[in-house]
């Protein structure tokens, strides 16, 4: 199974005032394990970067207006999603930003459930904990001490961990798998050599015949007639 960890950095926090995404980071995923294969691309927003913005991840216009804008990255981040699930901490957030980026390029929007928000899975998990993706690090010891300032790739592989650990963590699925593996081979070797038996008739009787007959006057158009 393929999924799709995605991050996104912007400009701000609402697309509707103008604001646009500057960074995108993306991490591939086949059965829950990184494979190594990512998608990391700046975007020019073509547009200032107030300094709110600027402090939590430090990407500025001065360094973005070198990349291609949204619509040259379009094609290619397209085809690295493709369908697949995307696996999204807070998935509202980043959906919306792509979802007007595609709009206002004249394209189709994700829908909403093709992404997967972990902060939804950790909040069923730990009800009332902080589930801000440092704090999740923190519980599941992840070394975060790289990230000084938010960054699209470095958060997404970050987030694969985390993921990760929300599903439960790597060691049970493997104990499970291995155990899975070693009873079915024990029940390939101690399968019990039984006669075989013929599956025995269970046609209903004539008494019973008639009594369904009789309970089928009673109803009005029973579809056993029809």
């Amino acid at each position: 199974m393929r999924e799709i960890v995605l991050d996104t950095e912007t400009t701000g926090l609402d697309p509707n005032a103008g604001h646009r995404i500057i960074e995108i980071g993306c991490v591939e995923l086949h059965n829950h394990v990184a494979t190594g294969n990512t998608y990391h691309v700046y975007i020019d927003p073509e547009r200032d970067v107030p300094e709110d913005a600027y402090k939590v991840h430090g990407l500025d216009r001065a360094f973005l207006r070198q990349y291609p804008t949204f619509a040259q990255r379009i094609e290619g981040f397209l085809e690295f999603i493709g369908g697949d699930p995307l696996v999204i901490h807070n998935a509202q957030f980043d959906m919306t930003f792509l979802n007007a980026e595609l709009s206002w390029h004249g394209r189709e929007p994700l829908p909403m459930n093709q992404a997967i928000d972990t902060v939804e899975m950790a909040r069923r998990r730990f009800p009332g904990a902080q589930v801000n993706l440092d704090a999740l690090c923190k519980r599941f010891e992840i070394d975060n001490s790289d990230r000084a300032l938010h960054g699209a790739l470095l958060d997404c592989q970050l987030l694969a961990e985390v993921y990760l650990e929300l599903r439960g963590g790597r060691q049970p699925g493997l104990a499970l798998a291995n155990a899975g593996t070693e009873a079915g081979d024990n029940a390939a070797q101690t399968r019990p050599d039984r006669p075989y038996r013929a599956p025995r008739p269970h046609a209903p009787s004539e008494a019973e015949r008639a009594a369904h007959a009789a309970m089928l006057d009673k109803l009005k158009n029973p579809m056993w007639r029809q």
